[in-house]
């Protein structure tokens, strides 16, 4: 990112450049990384819960995770404060259709929210990266990614955060090849993002309900 000259006395242009660039900073922070794999009958979402800007920790029990029913699951990367608007509205507008429709919203319609949601804002759009996961009419797995402003396809599993060009292509080569690869020993990989690390919150779905559990990671 290109440097910016501090703010100077008596230039006031400097200050709006100062701010600017203060404001690419927070954006650019607090990404964690969320994962979702969508099997035939369950639906598996995680989301490290380590918040970070720069080299300092803010927080290590920050949820990306927001679960609207017992088969539908929000989890979003990116900026706090953007995603924990987008996960209020989201929330409001959930309970509205439930009230008006008298069922829980299915994972598909939650998708298309979530997509009609992030386009309407997309001339200021939330600095968030999305995954819609869950079961559909049928019970079976399902996970929608989307890109900033709403167009969003289907697919069986996806990532997104600062991990993505980490863990995207082990799960190409371990859910999408015809002949996997072996993956080493889980504790010989060390080679984390900084954003990445305290523990890992994992939501699994069945038809049965959805079933928390946590992983630890690094802490340091």
């Amino acid at each position: 990112m290109t440097s910016v000259a501090p703010y100077q006395l008596g230039n006031p242009l400097s200050k709006v450049h100062a701010d600017a660039a203060e404001g690419q900073k927070a954006h650019a922070s607090w990404s964690p990384t969320v994962v979702a794999v969508a099997g035939e009958d369950y639906c598996i979402v995680a989301g490290s819960t380590r918040m970070s800007t720069g080299f300092s920790i803010l927080t290590r029990d920050a949820s990306m995770l927001l679960q609207l029913s017992d088969k539908v699951v929000i989890a979003s990367a990116g900026m706090q404060a953007d995603r924990k608007a987008l996960h209020k509205l989201l929330q409001h507008r959930n309970v509205m259709y439930q009230h008006n429709h008298g069922r829980p919203m299915s994972v598909s319609a939650t998708a298309q929210l979530l997509s009609n949601t992030l386009y309407y804002k997309r001339f200021f759009p939330f600095y968030t990266f999305n995954l819609c996961a869950g079961l559909d009419e049928q019970g079976r797995g399902a996970v929608y990614n989307y890109d900033a402003i709403g167009s969003y396809e289907r697919s069986g599993y996806f990532c997104q955060g600062s991990g993505k060009e980490l863990i995207q292509p082990v799960l190409d080569n371990q859910l999408g090849a015809d002949s996997p690869l072996l993956l080493p020993p889980r504790a010989t990989i060390t080679a984390l993002p900084l954003e990445q690390g305290d523990k890992v919150e994992i939501l699994i779905i069945t038809k049965d309900g959805t079933r928390r559990d946590e992983l630890q990671l690094k802490l340091d």
